[in-house]
């Protein structure tokens, strides 16, 4: 880890990521960085995530490119085939529209379509999430139309130890890996990761015990789904909380083991609940526990709507820890 980083016992999810790339770039001369503002004359990215690391490594490997999402994406994926490791930043996740063609054309498919010959070993970060009044071309969690393109991964850490050791996992993983960050909580602090920590893509972690129900989420939502946990003790109810940290390929082995203590499952996410994430995962579980549940399975998530530019309306259009907690009430019942 970079030695400022290492010095430091609380981190926030921006230095956390920025020390991995570093570290990553210190360790190999293959791993690059691609994108909008990135470089230090830029500022090191829109929030700084990148910040000193083209004074750092030199700008040949720290590039800031033109506004051109889809160039950034498409160099990207040239610079992969010839043995390169990019992390190629696109600022905000509703901008992955503008790059969809070469990010599910051509990133997704090319190890199928040479025949396993070809990989594409590319990081894509983006940033996303309500709560910045950034209205909604700017806000959306799209992680399901990803999660739904064959041959892409997808991570979303909670907290900054896990995104130094998704960004590790990502950025050494063959395939391409779409890096998703929480803009509202880019300043959370939490416990320094170890130098060279590294969360294997695929791996969930129960972040709490618990025997009554279970509470499955990833990215900012886990934090509001302790919270929730925290309320329905006050009443009795004991809640298992799952961080999946990965959204492809999801941990099926830790959520089912949870499901067989708890018999009981809350799928929340901050993405439009309608043909989401966690719609994947009730298919699943109800499939795999049917007869077996002691209720039907919850999902949350927000509403069929763009997200707010309103501040009232969007305190309330991601789920809230008080409803979370009166799904959990909801299921006990």
């Amino acid at each position: 880890m970079s030695e400022s980083a290492t010095k430091m016992k609380r981190v926030t999810n921006i230095q956390a990521i920025n020390a991995a790339i570093a570290d990553a770039m210190a360790e190999d001369d293959m791993v690059l960085v691609l994108g909008e503002d990135v470089a230090d004359p830029e500022e090191g990215g829109v929030i700084g995530v990148t910040k000193g690391l083209s004074s750092r490594f030199g700008e040949e490997r720290v590039k800031s490119t033109p506004i051109a999402e889809q160039a950034i994406i498409g160099a990207a994926i040239g610079a992969s085939l010839v043995g390169f490791k990019p992390v190629a930043e696109i600022m905000l996740m509703n901008f992955t529209t503008v790059a969809m063609d070469m990010i599910v054309n051509h990133a997704a498919k090319l190890r199928f379509m040479s025949g396993g010959q070809t990989h594409v070993p590319m990081v894509v970060r983006t940033m996303t999430g309500v709560g910045m009044g950034s209205g909604g071309q700017h806000a959306d969690y799209l992680e399901a139309w990803f999660a739904h393109s064959a041959g892409l991964k997808v991570v979303a850490p909670s907290n900054p130890a896990d995104a130094y050791g998704l960004m590790r996992a990502a950025i050494n993983d063959p395939d391409t890996v779409i890096y998703i960050e929480n803009l509202p909580s880019a300043w959370t602090q939490g416990d320094a990761p170890e130098p060279g920590h590294v969360v294997p893509i695929g791996t969930a972690k129960v972040v709490k015990e618990g025997s009554d129900v279970t509470i499955v989420s990833y990215s900012r939502i886990v934090n509001d789904a302790l919270a929730a946990a925290a309320m329905v003790e006050e009443e009795g109810i004991s809640v298992e909380v799952i961080d999946l940290r990965t959204v492809v390929p999801w941990d099926k082995e830790a959520v089912f083991a949870s499901l067989g203590k708890t018999g009981r499952c809350c799928v929340v996410h901050e993405a439009v609940a309608q043909f989401g994430v966690g719609a994947e995962i009730a298919a699943v579980v109800s499939k795999e526990f049917y007869g077996r549940l002691k209720a039907p399975v919850a999902r949350l998530g927000a509403p069929y709507a763009p997200v707010p530019y309103s501040k009232p309306l969007e305190s309330a259009y991601a789920p809230s820890a008080r409803q979370i907690a009166d799904e959990v009430i909801g299921l006990m019942a």
